[in-house]
């Protein structure tokens, strides 16, 4: 078993001891050893030796011995007797919006609900709203969430399915019989939801390649297997698609699986305007009609190796996948104004991350030092308000004793830089958590929702905006507060918001964690337009989610951004200007 699988354990175990209204002590030590072995350094060996786990913070006697053997045999038979006090299916109501440990105990013991299913009928039949603690409100978003889960099944976040896609990539590109390999479909477009996986290889021996596929670990059950195209179910759930070809037929290959329909369809067309048809293994000329009176002068085919070649055959210049939706690409193809997309490369630092502080993981050294690793010049620390009781907000006094140790700390970096801030929530009236007194020794402030989301549009686009007009804030984080797949933005005029960017100079987020990767991409164009910068942050929770600025850059280059419009591409040294342009602006 791998880390991350053995930490998945220990917080299933903490999950179950929950509904076994176990000790809340016993219940957190699995839970906290769960978050500590997620960051630990060590490797798999490290696991199953008892004085490298004793080193291991917040993991004792007990659950080290566990951990020993989960790493030892891939099974533990503690957790199996757990498992065995409750129906199988009852950890899948921990997937529905708004049920915790509680409710669903108080579900299983006093309704006998064990099961999604279960649950609905007894919704519909209005059982649930006569327990003690829920009614006819908790009934009704209940049923909306089980609604959701059902409307969303089959689809998956971008980022849930990254790791596998990424892996099963790098392990075909090593197959000494691959001679080209590349993730296609809606994952190469990176669009934030996708519905299946679709991997493109060149070979010379297909059946190789297909039989060296199928035995993947990460392959749980095959659908379909034939001579160019294997389908299967990954251990995620998710659909992979596997197709073999020859080296000439990758590049058509390639593009034809990449999509989208509506950009495919525009590629039939222009070539067939030369004459010539297009399809997913070649360009080739028209067969003629002996019947026409009319003759089609057909070019040369030209020789098409790469991708590029095609487009070009085409008249059109490269186009990134990201831009592949038919939403302008084609006429900037033709005219040679394609944009230079961002690329991770460009970013040198990032904002809006939390640390132990408030709801973070990890230390604000441990976080800076994550930040170097990645080669990052700075980083932004901004621990949720006081307001956000859910996620252990600060108040006043901690806040200006991180202040503190953050201006220590950088007294000992060389050449990296950490800054100040908070995630200051947005009041109802659209009011601050913090006055502008403390907001005003910060290096910069985020301000954010997590409350109140049914406002009507009117009413919550001025909430934001008025948040936007005090010269404190720096960056509105995660625009639309949707969670993707989970929760549905709500309501909110963004070109007005935009509009508001524009004017205050206030730089909008775009969040990248998997979850949430808000500001859509759809409205970036519009927000070019305007002039308003973007700031690409991972709203990381812990030093590994820093990484998360991958997701960010994809969804960036989809919402067709440069280097120039992405703020935090800005090196040390002319970011600080950049922080405090808004306040002198105002001023």
């Amino acid at each position: 078993m791998t880390k991350s699988q053995i930490a998945e354990v220990l917080e299933e175990i903490a999950t179950l001891l929950e509904l076994k209204d176990e000790n809340p002590f016993k219940i957190r030590a699995y839970a906290n050893a769960a978050r500590s072995l997620e960051t630990f350094g060590g490797n798999l060996a490290d696991l199953q030796d008892e004085e490298a786990l004793a080193k291991i913070p917040g993991i004792g006697k007990a659950i080290a011995a566990k951990i020993k053997e989960l790493a030892g045999t891939g099974k533990l038979k503690y957790l199996e007797e757990l498992r065995a006090e409750f129906p199988a299916a009852i950890l899948e109501l921990f997937s529905i919006s708004g049920l915790g440990a509680k409710k669903i105990k108080a579900l299983y013991e006093q309704l006998h609900i064990s099961s999604i299913e279960q649950l609905r009928q007894a919704c519909e039949s209005g059982r649930v709203a006569e327990l003690p603690g829920f009614g006819e409100t908790t009934q009704t978003k209940i049923c909306t969430a089980i609604e959701q889960r059902a409307k969303h099944s089959g689809h998956f976040q971008f980022g849930q399915i990254a790791a596998e896609t990424e892996s099963l990539r790098r392990d075909l590109a090593a197959h000494a019989d691959a001679l080209q390999v590349e993730v296609a479909g809606s994952y190469r477009r990176r669009r934030e939801i996708v519905r299946d996986v679709d991997l493109v290889v060149a070979t010379k021996k297909p059946a190789a390649i297909t039989e060296f596929f199928l035995k993947h670990a990460l392959v749980e059950s095959i659908i379909a297997q034939g001579p160019t195209k294997t389908s299967v179910r990954l251990r995620s759930g998710i659909q992979c698609d596997l197709r073999v070809v020859s080296s000439a037929e990758y590049p058509f290959a390639l593009n034809y699986f990449t999509g989208s329909k509506e950009h495919n369809i525009e590629m039939r067309g222009r070539a067939l305007q030369r004459g010539w048809t297009l399809n997913e293994y070649r360009l080739a000329k028209l067969p003629s009609d002996p019947k026409s009176k009319k003759k089609k002068l057909a070019g040369k085919i030209p020789t098409v190796r790469d991708e590029a070649d095609l487009y070009g055959a085409l008249g059109l210049d490269f186009v990134p996948p990201e831009l592949r939706e038919n939403c302008g690409e084609f006429e900037a193809a033709e005219k040679h104004s394609l944009p230079r997309l961002i690329e991770k490369e460009n970013l040198r630092g990032t904002f809006h991350c939390h640390t132990v502080a408030s709801d973070g993981h990890n230390t604000l050294e441990e976080m800076a030092a994550a930040a170097q690793e990645l080669g990052l010049e700075y980083l932004g620390i901004a621990e949720h308000s006081k307001s956000s009781i859910q996620a252990h907000g600060i108040d006043v006094l901690k806040l200006r004793s991180q202040i503190l140790a953050i201006r220590k700390l950088n007294k000992k970096l060389d050449g990296f830089r950490v800054f100040a801030g908070v995630e200051c929530d947005i009041l109802r009236d659209g009011k601050l958590d913090f006055d502008d007194e403390i907001l005003g020794e910060l290096d910069f402030a985020v301000a954010s929702i997590h409350s109140v989301f049914n406002l009507s549009e009117a009413e919550m686009t001025k909430r934001i905006i008025r948040a936007m007009e005090n010269p404190f804030i720096t960056i509105l984080a995660h625009p639309t507060g949707r969670l993707l797949l989970k929760r549905e933005p709500y309501a909110i005029d963004i070109p007005a918001v935009l509009e508001a960017a524009a004017e205050t100079g206030t730089w909008i987020e775009l969040n990248a964690a998997p979850k949430r990767l808000d500001l859509d991409w759809r409205w970036w164009p519009l927000a070019k337009q305007k002039g308003v910068k973007c700031v690409i942050n991972p709203d990381a929770h812990r030093r590994e989610r820093l990484q998360d600025l991958w997701f960010g850059v994809g969804i960036a280059r989809k919402g067709w951004l440069t280097k120039a419009e992405v703020v935090n591409c800005l090196p040390l040294g002319k970011i600080e200007s950049a922080l405090e342009a808004k306040r002198n602006k105002k001023a």
